[in-house]
């Protein structure tokens, strides 16, 4: 008797919510007042919210739906009619996908980047369904006031004037990786580090998702934006966030940390950017800096020893530093051992067998740009490293092979120190090749006179050079240790010029 009582009450309950919507529709209609497109959707998603909240205590439906809804609910309202200012569209389609799910979403939107409407046409021609106010070629301190939020790019300047245009203004500053995990409610994995995030970032994704479909990539992955994960997560999803510096602006501006945050390595990068490395720790630092007690962090010994240098304050997670076990890998080099063992540590905490993972990482052939072997063509191997962006990435690369290279290495400034490339290099290379820039001048600063070293303006040229040198069995290696702006659009497009001239040979 009571359960039929119970039923009917339920039944009684659905049935009110369902008039409810109509009754609205219908005084709202009678008032002379229409409903918009959202407003429509809105009570609409309401009534199955708690529809199907009545089936699932029914017996009726599965939880995964209720929760998808609800992330539907949250985020929709959250920017609907925003106003809001997007600082940097860019080329590498993370900036695109922000902005394509804000418009999505009903967002009132001005999108700003100095990049010109010519060179940003391959983006802008993927927002043009989109009403969408754009402001290129500059930015304008108008757009940084009188705005709901402003969501900035990585990279913009720490004390740039539109930013504290905003800050004045009370306007809060939110980036795409911390906005999502503000307004999710998923297990993070954050990945950040000097040198080897992409890496572990990569294989712990790999291996999580050959186990548990409800996995996702994001954070610094190119063309890939976090915050329209929004439209397929749940409470039960995994997050594996590539994190670096500039992201991680955000979490401490958030004042939150991943649940399992794992920090790789940490030496001088972006200097140009950075007034020291102090500021540069700062950053980092928000990988742990909020995590509570429940929360894990892993490390390698020399990020652990960084660390202990530069945090003063009591680290409230668990600590785990990684173990020196030897895999079976296709991975090259040393390092990557290293790498594979701090993607063990989690993939271990998250559940998965020694056996299982052992056997994924065997398979496990790498991502393009990070010591990929591109071809082996009459015994000479083309290896493209052009994420190695820091001179210790070079080193890491060289210490990869056990013979003389020809390398391609150099370009613009970040303000790092050559000093320990050039030795490795005086060991390691039989023939230099530098892209023009101000990096490059540095190390030629730092090399014998007589040291084979020639200075070209583009890959085509590079690989002229290439061609009147190789020799049996010889490893001709892309690893730049500096940014590739000047003669390249960014180290992709440096990446993808290298396999183009390798293809043709």
């Amino acid at each position: 008797m009571k359960n039929n009582n119970s039923r009917n009450v339920l039944n009684s309950t659905s049935n009110l919510t369902h008039e409810l919507f109509v009754l609205t529709q219908k005084r709202l209609k009678n008032e002379k007042k229409s409903l918009t497109k959202e407003e429509i959707s809105k009570l609409k998603a309401l009534n199955s919210i708690i529809v199907e909240g009545i089936e699932i205590i029914k017996g009726e439906s599965k939880p995964p739906l209720f929760k998808n809804r609800i992330y539907y609910m949250k985020y929709k309202s959250f920017f609907n009619q925003k106003r809001i200012t997007v600082m940097g569209l860019g080329l590498l389609g993370r900036g695109l996908g922000v902005i394509r799910f804000l418009a999505k979403n009903g967002a009132n939107l001005i999108v700003t980047d100095l990049k010109t409407e010519k060179q940003l046409s391959s983006s802008l021609n993927k927002l043009k369904k989109f009403k969408i106010k754009y402001v290129l070629g500059k930015h304008r301190l108008i757009d940084f006031k009188n705005r709901d939020m402003i969501i900035k790019a990585a990279g913009v300047p720490l004390k740039s004037e539109y930013i504290v245009e905003a800050k004045k203004n009370n306007i809060p500053i939110e980036m795409d990786a911390s906005l999502f995990f503000k307004l999710s409610n998923c297990k993070l994995i954050g990945i950040t580090g000097t040198k080897g995030k992409s890496t572990v970032t990569h294989l712990i994704y790999h291996i999580l998702k050959k186990s548990n479909s409800n996995v996702f990539l994001g954070g610094n992955v190119k063309g890939l934006a976090t915050l329209p994960l929004l439209e397929k997560v749940n409470s039960n999803s995994i997050i594996v966030l590539e994190l670096d510096s500039w992201q991680l602006q955000g979490f401490g501006d958030s004042k939150k940390s991943p649940q399992i945050s794992v920090f790789t390595s940490f030496s001088p990068d972006h200097m140009n950017y950075y007034s020291n490395m102090n500021t540069y720790f700062k950053d980092k630092s928000n990988i742990f800096k909020y995590q509570n007690k429940n929360d894990i962090l892993i490390v390698s010994r020399q990020a652990n020893s960084e660390i202990k240098k530069r945090f003063n304050k009591k680290i409230e997670s668990k600590i785990i530093i990684s173990k020196k076990r030897k895999f079976e890998t296709k991975l090259l080099g040393e390092h990557n051992q290293e790498n594979i063992n701090l993607a063990y540590e989690v993939l271990i905490k998250l559940g998965l067998s020694d056996s299982f993972i052992r056997n994924e990482i065997k398979k496990y052939k790498g991502e393009p740009g990070r010591l990929e072997l591109v071809k082996k063509i009459n015994t000479v191997s083309y290896i493209n490293d052009t994420n190695g962006t820091t001179p210790n990435a070079v080193i890491a690369a060289l210490n990869s092979f056990n013979k003389k290279i020809i390398l391609l290495a150099g370009g613009s400034d970040k303000k790092l120190k050559y000093d320990e490339l050039a030795k490795h290099i005086q060991k390691r290379v039989k023939l230099l090749i530098l892209f023009r820039g101000k990096a490059s001048d540095d190390i030629i600063k730092l090399l014998p006179k007589n040291f084979p070293v020639f200075v070209v303006d583009s890959m085509k040229k590079a690989f002229e050079i290439v061609k009147k040198n190789i020799k049996k069995n010889d490893f001709v290696v892309l690893s730049p240790g500096s940014a590739s702006f000047g003669i390249f659009k960014n180290e992709y497009d440096r990446g993808e010029q290298f396999i183009k001239q390798v293809k043709i040979l």
